[in-house]
């Protein structure tokens, strides 16, 4: 008894210093997930309103430190909303029905220390779009706002549906790291704070389109 009693007593620090040692890496874990890890798609929403088929989107995320180190120094990031309406086939590959994106640059202005973002339907290069919409905020939040709520999105014509059959829309929400100066793609490549990218498929119902 003495004997089973000194090898447990001798055990126990060992036991401690593995209990503390797993406890340190389970913090460490979760302070340095990235800022994705709780990003998600709160609300996808298709509606019918006159002609067309509009798209009601809520996302939620954030901008890790990286990605905010990055805009502060004046690189520009950019994201990439894409839909597509499908209507099901049995008999071949389903047939894509409409398809969209939308474009954001979000970048910082040091002298007026305010955050400017562009939307639009084409790709935004640094010398602009011309057909974006640009427009300026007082915070990154603010900005960023605009960016989780995508509301009245018109993603397909009504005439282009069919409520008979069955359909669904496809939607995927990136961001697009082929749109960074080439050297800090290299440098970012691997960092996770880098590789959002969220996607969901929603059913189109028969009521919707009636």
């Amino acid at each position: 008894m003495t004997a089973f009693i000194t090898r447990c007593w001798k055990r126990w620090p060992l036991a401690l210093e593995a209990w503390g040692l797993a406890s340190v890496l389970l913090v460490l874990m979760v302070l340095i997930r990235p800022a994705w890890a709780a990003a998600d798609i709160e609300q996808l929403l298709a509606e019918r309103h006159d002609a067309a088929l509009q798209l009601q989107v809520q996302l939620k995320f954030d901008l890790g430190p990286t990605v905010e180190d990055a805009l502060v120094k004046g690189v520009a990031v950019h994201f990439v909303a894409e839909a597509e309406v499908v209507r099901d086939r049995w008999y071949w590959y389903d047939r894509k029905i409409a398809q969209v994106s939308r474009y954001y640059r979000l970048a910082y202005q040091p002298l007026t220390r305010q955050w400017r973002l562009q939307v639009a339907s084409e790709p935004i290069y640094a010398s602009g779009a011309s057909s974006s919409l640009a427009q300026t905020y007082e915070s990154l939040q603010a900005a960023l706002d605009v960016i989780r709520r995508q509301s009245g999105w018109k993603v397909a014509d009504m005439g282009d549906m069919d409520p008979d059959a069955r359909q669904h829309l496809n939607y995927r929400f990136r961001l697009d790291m082929s749109q960074l100066p080439r050297p800090f793609q290299i440098g970012v490549g691997s960092q996770s704070d880098w590789s959002l990218n969220l996607s969901r498929q929603l059913r189109i119902t028969p009521e919707v389109l009636r």
